[in-house]
């Protein structure tokens, strides 16, 4: 049954055969250039899901200070800030069995580490130049109608879901085998917030240039499993969001914490809704120059924990190792942060170490501690150009 034919209706009867792809790059270029044969299932809001190219041959760091170890085949990215990770495999690749899903969780393991907002931005805008696509368009194609997002909004949203494991991760092949779908399913069960799938695309082709593409999906059943609704929803929050959900704290110390962390952020910085399940502001501070995501302000649906944490991949990204290691050392020790800054030397300075807001509150003049600390950051490169 696998190779019977499909049909085409015209005005005869024409038969198109089962054809293989001649080789994987010619597998890969198809997907880059039509991504529309992956868009299955829809965006949290209904509208159909329509995936982006970001990049091809993605690079994939192991640390901050390597070069690439691993090449992802494709990155795409939806307009909720969902990334994908893309492999191609032809079934006469017999990685595709087994090696190949240690392979991408490899690239999704350090994706979630190393890939900071910046650097996925400028990979997407590279695409585009590449492709001879404006810039306009190819964000008024991902954006769409969300004039009130803008750019550097977008793709901090997606560095806060790699850094969360919120992706999509796709094995894509002419022929699925069995023990993919299985360990697929597997994968999907017990991943929370991360979905995987294998996409099976036949090709038949006829006379001339004539091509047909079928896409066959796995996974998809136990991904609805996970969830009620089968996707998830997404929302922004307000200053009022937080405000609101601030009021709800029955610790005044906290309250007051959470008030001066956004307060001194709207007033010296720039706040940025979060799209979390939880109410969430990112916290930008002008730093040499450009607005560097400092950190993210999280309120709970549980309030024990709430917390603050600091977004040192892209700080480093942005302003360098000795920046990023100076402002680490300027924060104050506290119980459960100190641990985790501790660790960041040899995490090459990246990941997203927090402390809890009730912590927060309950050390003296730690909230004036971190405020300064900030400062610090905010003024080292005034002093490096001034020496």
């Amino acid at each position: 049954m696998t190779n019977q034919p499909v049909f085409v209706l015209g005005e005869e009867l024409q038969a198109l055969e089962r054809a293989e792809f001649e080789t994987e790059a010619e597998f890969q270029e198809l997907l880059a250039r039509h991504p529309r044969v992956l868009d299955f299932g829809s965006l949290a809001d209904g509208r159909p899901l329509r995936l982006v190219l970001v990049a091809r041959e993605m690079g994939v760091p192991t640390s901050t200070e390597s070069a690439p170890a691993y090449w992802l085949d494709h990155l795409f990215v939806d307009a909720d800030g969902l990334p994908t990770l893309v492999e191609v495999k032809r079934a006469t690749d017999t990685r595709i069995r087994r090696a190949v899903v240690g392979q991408m969780l490899d690239y999704a393991a350090n994706a979630a580490r190393y890939w900071p907002a910046a650097l996925l931005r400028r990979s997407f805008e590279d695409t585009c130049s590449k492709d001879g696509r404006s810039l306009e368009e190819a964000y008024g194609e991902l954006l769409g109608d969300q004039g009130d997002r803008s750019a550097e909004e977008f793709w901090a949203t997606v560095e806060e879901r790699l850094a969360a494991g919120q992706m999509r991760l796709l094995f894509v092949a002419d022929q699925i085998p069995l023990e993919l779908r299985a360990i697929v399913e597997f994968l999907n069960r017990q991943l929370r917030q991360t979905d995987v799938y294998a996409v099976e695309l036949t090709q038949y082709r006829g006379g001339g240039d004539l091509r047909v593409l079928v896409p066959r999906v796995h996974g998809e059943v136990a991904t609805a499993a996970k969830s009620p609704s089968g996707h998830r929803t997404t929302q922004r929050t307000t200053r009022a969001d937080m405000d609101a959900a601030i009021a709800s704290r029955p610790d005044p110390d906290v309250r007051r914490t959470a008030t001066v962390l956004l307060d001194h952020a709207a007033a010296e910085g720039r706040l940025e809704c979060g799209t979390a399940k939880y109410r969430s502001m990112r916290i930008y501070y002008r730093v040499s120059g450009r607005d560097v995501p400092i950190a993210t302000l999280s309120l709970r649906d549980d309030p024990t924990k709430d917390d603050l944490s600091f977004a040192f991949g892209s700080i480093t990204y942005h302003l360098g190792h000795a920046r990023a290691a100076a402002f680490a050392a300027s924060l104050p020790t506290l119980p459960g942060l100190a641990e985790k800054l501790e660790a960041l030397p040899a995490k090459g300075y990246n990941g997203w170490p927090s402390v809890s807001l009730a912590v927060l509150a309950s050390e003296p003049s730690a909230v004036e501690g971190i405020l300064s600390a900030i400062q610090q950051l905010i003024d080292g490169q005034q002093l490096i150009d001034g020496q």
